[in-house]
């Protein structure tokens, strides 16, 4: 897919712009939190197309280990955040489940990154995230989301559990806190920024 564009202002904003947007996915499996994460940062009212999960939805989505979930992402979920005074990060969340896929393809087009959010207690559920996010060809980063009461792991147990290279960045956040999800974020950015230099 070719090097990563860079996110300096002399090399991305086009000359004569006032703001270049910056286009970020927002990955990660059923209901790992990416709509909380995108609802907590975005300085927009966030666009979500959260629906009423079925009946009908329990023979497909696996709610095994989730608790209290009544809701679904059908499309997406979508914010923005302005991160200086030309460059405009514009978030696009994917819905967590596989029969999206073509869907996520889609919103690949375009993204500089991806923050991928995984849940220490389900981190089998991430493997296929990861794996198309690789097939899209994106540099990535890995956001564990800590629920209530979820364990502690350590970076080198994820790292491993989740079969990373030894560049990827591994942070926790907690997706409801706008501090702690501005800090996965910006770990993202910043790994961008090195990555195309």
């Amino acid at each position: 897919m070719g090097s990563a564009p860079s996110l300096g202002e002399r090399d991305y904003v086009r000359g004569g712009a006032e703001q270049t947007a910056v286009k970020i996915l927002v990955v990660g499996h059923f209901a790992v939190g990416k709509t909380t994460f995108i609802g907590s940062i975005s300085e927009i009212e966030p666009l979500s197309t959260e629906e009423t999960m079925t009946r009908a939805a329990e023979s497909v989505d696996d709610l095994k280990g989730v608790h209290g979930k009544t809701t679904t992402t059908v499309a997406m979920d979508f914010g923005r955040l302005t991160i200086s005074d030309r460059v405009v990060l514009y978030l696009f969340g994917t819905p967590g489940q596989l029969r999206f896929v073509q869907m996520w393809e889609d919103m690949a087009r375009g993204a500089l990154g991806a923050l991928v959010l995984v849940d220490p207690e389900r981190l089998a559920d991430s493997f296929a995230v990861i794996d198309l996010i690789e097939q899209y060809g994106l540099d990535y980063a890995i956001a564990v989301n800590h629920f209530d009461g979820s364990p502690d792991r350590t970076e080198a147990a994820l790292r491993e559990a989740l079969d990373l290279l030894d560049d990827t960045p591994v942070v926790t956040c907690d997706a409801r806190d706008e501090k702690s999800s501005a800090a996965a974020l910006t770990t993202l950015v910043r790994y961008l920024l090195d990555r195309a230099h």
